[in-house]
């Protein structure tokens, strides 16, 4: 009986599978960085509202945080995808309107976001306090308003003291992509497990999606080596 791995099953075109997990690994992608740049902003609207927020602000983005932390992130993006999305129908048609069937990336997007998000929020605000007081102080007395002390002193300061975070986060991200193979979204995880359980080519498919989630740290990598270099032209070693 021969006990060979079969590599056609790989090839891109039918009866390969090759087509169908590079498909997933884009999508991965995708939901990774959208994810990531939604919750990098939902991050500094969570860090500025803790540090220089009102206190309902204060309670909320602390309540945040704290939910995220505390609870599982596949609890969390269940929570938010299936009572989330149940809860945003019902204030819709309570209002009137009809309800929405949202899109898979787009839910997956906002999901990882949320979830980032909470994390980034305490990246961002430790980067912001991390920042010498003297030039925002500085940033104030040339008559700049609050807003513009914030998006061109405060942001831009601390960007090199959260790389080393954000680029944990991003990695995070790229991880949490698998998670929603549960909720039925076909990203690599779940492209590999149709796959092989079509094929019963376990492991010749999950060794590949092992080693493309690789390339894609590794690549990571490379960027954010080359972006925090250029952060921290200028800052003394």
């Amino acid at each position: 009986m021969a006990t060979g791995i079969d590599f056609s099953l790989l090839a891109l075109n039918a009866p390969g599978w090759g087509g169908t997990l590079l498909t997933g690994f884009v999508r991965s992608v995708e939901l990774a960085a959208g994810g990531y740049l939604l919750g990098i902003v939902i991050g500094i609207i969570g860090a500025v509202s803790k540090l220089y927020g009102g206190r309902v602000l204060r309670d909320v983005a602390e309540l945040y945080t704290i939910l995220i932390r505390a609870v599982p992130e596949l609890v969390l993006m269940l929570l938010f995808y299936y009572v989330g999305t149940d809860l945003a129908n019902k204030a819709m048609q309570a209002m009137g309107y009809e309800g929405f069937d949202i899109n898979g990336l787009t839910a997956g997007i906002l999901v990882i976001g949320l979830v980032q998000g909470g994390y980034a929020t305490e990246v961002i605000r430790g980067a912001i306090k991390a920042v010498p007081y003297g030039q925002i102080e500085a940033a104030h007395a040339f008559g700049m308003s609050s807003r513009k002390v914030l998006t061109r002193v405060t942001l831009p300061a601390m960007t090199p003291h959260a790389l080393p975070g954000m680029a944990n986060l991003w990695m995070i991200a790229t991880k949490d992509t698998a998670l929603l193979a549960v909720i039925g979204f076909s990203e690599l995880t779940l492209a590999t497990r149709q796959a092989a359980s079509a094929t019963r080519s376990y492991f010749l498919f999950f060794f590949a999606a092992g080693a493309l989630y690789l390339a894609l740290t590794l690549v990571s990598n490379l960027g954010l080596r080359w972006f925090e270099k250029r952060a921290r032209r200028g800052l003394a070693r």
